[in-house]
């Protein structure tokens, strides 16, 4: 593969001989052994993900609250310094421009990490919202000078608390999901309980030319812990188990946040696209599917009942914990939990059942 982008970590996927593959223009690991193998790992033990793939847009300033709150659903601006949040960026009417998570460092300092195909265009969109309301910050594209690395699983605590230094062991003991904060590993590292597995984890962020050496010794720490290299394949049945959307399926930019069940997101303030969600009816709905067997429903799959279609199939798996079907459908608004419905699955009809989302989880101290 030539041309692509590679993260600090490319030579080490190698090594491990994994199946790296063209992802939004980057060169990452598919899978190293087996996708059920590595899945599994997550939810018994612990696994390693390199996610340097991932945008990281750094806003600082004296109107960094401002430009941020005048660019996403939520306000930025209203968050204490070590919360992060999840939210989104819409076009000026209403479309899901991308989803992303937005982390308060400092006063007047934000870290955004945004999904990767849409690194450039969060990055200009968020400097041309800051223009418009005349807010003084600057947005700087650290990505590639960057690494994530994250580490999900029940044993993920034990693992990450050990490659800390004793003395930051109190500050790492009393954070709390969907927090931040700076400790040290092989150098300084922003950590924060955050993740896309639907386990107790963490995402530490560093500069890239620390990443192997964070990446060996988290490695060693958790060889006797069943930490396990994963790779996309294992993030993406992972994160569907948890009923997390992924961007391109189950959003895009035809889609509003109510029609994706996100309206909760939405806050009372002025944001681009506030103005055309005021006007906008609500088309689709998004719900959690599961049947039985062992034939899996896919992207794109038609959704009907009684002979009238209803909507199609976003992400649909085999679920490797559960062990029967599941979905995520984009559905016409109105349906309830115990639904049944008809799903046509390469030319033959399945019955699946609504659920409530998401399929699985853990409870998080």
């Amino acid at each position: 593969m030539t041309g692509l982008l590679e993260t600090a970590l490319t030579n080490t996927h190698r090594l491990l001989d994994a199946t790296l593959t063209d992802f939004a223009g980057w060169s990452m690991p598919l899978r190293y052994s087996s996708d059920r193998a590595e899945h599994a790992a997550v939810r018994e033990s612990a696994g390693i993900f390199d996610l340097s793939h991932m945008a990281q847009l750094e806003v600082e300033g004296p109107g960094a609250s401002d430009a941020l709150d005048a660019s996403f659903v939520t306000q930025p601006s209203k968050m204490t310094i070590g919360r992060a949040r999840y939210t989104l960026i819409l076009t000026a009417d209403g479309g899901i421009i991308d989803d992303l998570i937005v982390y308060r460092l400092s006063e007047a300092s934000y870290l955004v990490v945004a999904n990767a195909a849409n690194r450039l265009v969060v990055r200009d969109e968020l400097a041309s919202r800051a223009r418009a309301v005349g807010a003084e910050a600057s947005i700087t594209d650290t990505t590639l000078h960057r690494a994530l690395i994250a580490i999900q699983g029940p044993r993920s605590t034990e693992i990450v608390r050990e490659l800390l230094p004793e003395s930051e062991h109190e500050l790492f003991d009393s954070l709390g999901y969907y927090r931040v904060c700076d400790v040290h590993v092989e150098g300084p590292v922003r950590l924060a309980r955050t993740g896309y597995t639907g386990e107790t984890g963490y995402e530490l962020m560093m500069p890239a030319s620390q990443a192997e050496a964070v990446w060996d010794r988290a490695t060693e720490i958790g060889r006797e812990r069943g930490l396990t290299p994963c790779g996309l394949a294992s993030r993406d049945t992972l994160r569907l188990e948890a009923g997390m959307a992924l961007y391109g399926h189950e959003l895009n930019r035809d889609l509003c946040p109510a029609d994706v069940g996100l309206a909760n997101l939405v806050k009372d303030h002025q944001f681009v696209g506030r103005q055309a969600l005021g006007g906008r009816e609500q088309v689709w709905d998004l719900y959690g599917l599961v049947g039985e067997g062992k034939r899996a429903a896919r992207a794109g799959c038609t959704v009907s009942r009684a002979g009238e279609e209803l909507g199609e199939i976003t992400s649909g798996v085999l679920s490797p914990t559960l062990g029967h079907p599941i979905a995520l459908a984009r559905l016409r608004p109105g349906l309830s939990a115990g639904d049944s419905v008809s799903v046509d699955v390469r030319g033959k009809t399945h019955e699946m059942r609504i659920t409530q989302l998401p399929f699985y989880s853990r409870t998080r101290s």
